[in-house]
């Protein structure tokens, strides 16, 4: 527990601190008014209080990353740890801070704008059709997770209720929802039932915070070696896409122009965008901590076991039957809550990659019904094949950590361009990079190419990582030249 208290400790210092020393190079213009007080259109720029749009942002990118992500990542020992609190604060609250404060300078720019701008416009184009194919695979996975656990509770508390046994039926309710958070205005769906789903995922991740110093199990601490490792995977490159939003995620950098459309003061920046990364790195240390135990405990299925029934089995035992409930519509609220703002979002990428005005119902619905077309389409290919959703599940885990490349790297360029320190943007680049490329190779469950030989997976990974290095070097030469 030692371990466990310290990285909890670092997290909460890392926001404080480090998060400081970020907001400080970034040095924002607290005087600019924001876009929701700029440009007002009572659809997407709606001034909202900070508190909730706080709530919205940490709820839109909290999915099942942060507990089932991490209760896989977990499986590799107490080396998810160090991956979720150095993640945190030096790789994902820097990204979504970063792309949240750009957004909001640029008058709430879609992550696709923000890419072109600093990648140039045939990398924003390439970029636009790949955040919007994410966004469907985010929606579509975002159905079906929670469908399924919803069923579940359903069938084992009030199975006189023949319909709710139904996954498909729960399919069509939150289909349903996403389709009106799509499309409505933001405070009129999202802003009411948002802080009631955080209430529950905050419930649930506390609840499960206090049984462990009550309970106060025998974790590995670090001094100790990384623990048992119930993966037969590679640490590297696979506790690094297992473990996404709770560590870093390009997912992220969609929903915060979201947010930077609702804020009110710009100095309001660093609570919204890097304290909710790190509120989602404490949830995620919290379940890879609670696993850690779980796995203790029940080494002989470890192996096998996936994220939902661990999940499941820990709110049971240590939160009693009430508090278990709280505590799976948390894990219920958190990918529902990614998965609406997906498609919105995916909605305002094409809208302002076409420059088309969402204030009136016609031009919102133009540009969302190909997108629920597609999300269906995914939807029904991922229950009509028993391996469909798993395949779904590794591209959308791939093209994810994917994204949040190329965001870091058009960060970086925005850092050099503005003289600003490009070093905290750089590095986490660079070593995503390396993630990414060996994922390709070594993942056996994956792309896979080289899954019993991974050496040459690091070996190709590692000479993407140098070859993009050495064009930013050579591209950062040239602009010196040229200003010399």
């Amino acid at each position: 527990m030692i371990t466990f208290t310290i990285a909890l400790l670092l997290l909460i210092g890392g926001y404080i601190f480090y998060g400081a020393f970020v907001e400080k190079i970034f040095a924002p213009n607290y005087s600019q008014p924001t876009p929701a007080i700029a440009h007002p259109d009572g659809v997407d720029f709606i001034a909202l209080p900070t508190w909730k749009v706080f709530m919205i942002q940490f709820l839109n990118i909290a999915g099942l990353g942060p507990i089932f992500g991490a209760i896989m990542g977990a499986k590799f020992g107490t080396a998810s740890y160090l991956w979720i609190v150095l993640g945190t604060i030096f790789a994902g609250a820097v990204h979504d801070f970063l792309s949240g404060m750009i957004s909001l300078s640029h008058d709430g720019e879609s992550l696709p704008e923000i890419i072109g701008r600093y990648l140039g416009k045939k990398t924003k184009t390439v970029f636009g059709i790949f955040t919007i194919l994410l966004m469907i695979l985010v929606g579509a996975v975002f159905v079906s997770g929670p469908a399924g656990i919803l069923a579940q509770l359903s069938l084992q508390h009030w199975s006189s209720i023949a319909t709710l046994h139904d996954a498909l039926t729960w399919i069509f309710v939150i289909f349903t929802y996403y389709v009106l958070a799509t499309l409505l205005p933001v405070d009129k769906i999202i802003g009411k039932v948002y802080p009631l789903f955080a209430f529950a995922l905050i419930f649930m991740a506390v609840g499960i915070l206090a049984m462990l110093y009550v309970n106060h199990p025998a974790l590995p601490e670090m001094w100790e070696g990384f623990g048992t490792k119930y993966e037969s995977n590679p640490i590297f490159p696979m506790m690094f896409i297992s473990i996404a939003c709770g560590a870093i995620s390009g997912f992220h950098a969609t929903q915060s122009p979201l947010m930077a459309r609702c804020m009110t003061q710009v100095k309001h920046g660093r609570p919204v965008f890097y304290g909710a990364m790190v509120t989602e790195g404490i949830v995620a240390l919290i379940w890879a901590a609670a696993a850690t135990y779980f796995f203790s405990e029940n080494s002989s299925i470890a192996i096998t076991v996936d994220g939902a029934t661990v999940a499941k089995s820990i709110s049971e035992n240590w939160l009693g039957l009430f508090g278990s409930i709280l505590a799976m519509l948390g894990i219920v609220a958190a990918p529902i809550t990614s998965g609406d703002t997906a498609l919105r979002s995916a909605r305002l990428i094409v809208a302002d990659f076409l420059h088309l005005e969402q204030k009136s119902i016609s031009k919102r619905l133009i540009v969302s019904l190909p997108i629920f077309a597609a999300t269906i389409g995914v939807l029904i290919y991922s229950l009509s094949d028993k391996a469909g959703f798993g395949i779904i599940w590794r591209y959308f885990a791939w093209s994810n950590q994917t994204l949040s490349v190329f965001t870091l790297w058009s960060i970086t360029v925005y850092l050099v361009v503005n003289n600003k320190n490009f070093w905290i943007t750089l590095i986490p680049a660079i070593f995503m990079t390396a993630v990414c490329t060996t994922y390709i190779f070594v993942a056996p469950e994956s792309f896979g190419l080289f899954p019993n030989q991974p050496e040459k997976g690091y070996i190709i990974g590692a000479t993407v990582a140098v070859v993009a290095s050495a064009l930013f070097v050579v591209w950062y030469r040239s602009r010196e030249k040229k200003q010399a």
